[in-house]
């Protein structure tokens, strides 16, 4: 799943649909933090998620607004609530060195996984042809086919399909899924299941997993 965006109750929601038994990975593509009302909660969450089930298997990447966090160009406590309830402790230094290990993407035999994109230009190199800058800040968001499927956030998929109630899994019929359901919103984080194995990719839902079609197919 993708941008959270201080979402903590949205996020909770969404792991409730997170099966992590077995070889199960969860894969956090960025942008944990601002815009919704508990960046530091959705924070200890994944980190609480790190620490119990460890970061090979909850795979925590970075996005730019974690980025924006780092470089000093917007604070994490910029949208925080109020509230001398929290359990945990404010210290923006611990998660910011936290964030600075975080990861950019991550790839399985087919798939990459990033926060905004890659240099498709670099074909097969794109590993060494994609700049920090791109893999998070990458606009507008690519569709067509590349060699390898691309999951990425960043952009609303009400923006890339080009309807402005859509806040679903997009997928371009080609190497393309993006998952940003722009949570602010819609309210909602979208879940997508990838099968390693068979290549095969699934919308989660409390009614079960379907299979992702083309968005021209499906709507």
């Amino acid at each position: 799943m993708s941008d959270i965006h201080g979402c903590l109750l949205q996020f909770e929601e969404a792991l409730s649909l997170i099966d992590l038994s077995g070889d199960n990975k969860l894969v956090l593509l960025g942008d944990y933090i601002h815009g919704g009302p508990d960046s530091y909660g959705v924070l200890e969450k994944i980190m609480e998620l790190e620490q119990t089930y460890g970061n090979d298997k909850v795979i925590v990447l970075v996005g730019n607004h974690e980025d924006m966090a780092m470089n000093g160009r917007w604070p994490i406590s910029e949208d925080r609530f109020a509230d001398d309830d929290k359990d945990y402790e404010v210290d923006d230094d611990k998660y910011l060195y936290w964030m600075q290990t975080l990861r950019r993407y991550y790839t399985t035999e087919n798939q990459i996984f990033c926060h905004a994109g890659v240099d498709e230009d670099a074909g097969d190199m794109w590993e060494w042809g994609t700049d920090d800058y791109t893999f998070t800040e990458k606009y507008p968001a690519e569709t067509g086919k590349f060699c390898m499927d691309i999951i990425a956030g960043h952009v609303g998929t009400s923006k890339i399909s080009g309807d402005p109630y859509f806040h679903d899994i997009y997928f371009d019929g080609e190497s393309h899924y993006y998952i940003d359901g722009t949570v602010l919103d819609s309210g909602k984080i979208p879940v997508i299941k990838v099968d390693t194995v068979r290549n095969k990719y699934y919308r989660v839902a409390e009614t079960g997993d379907w299979i992702i079609l083309p968005y021209d197919e499906e709507n």
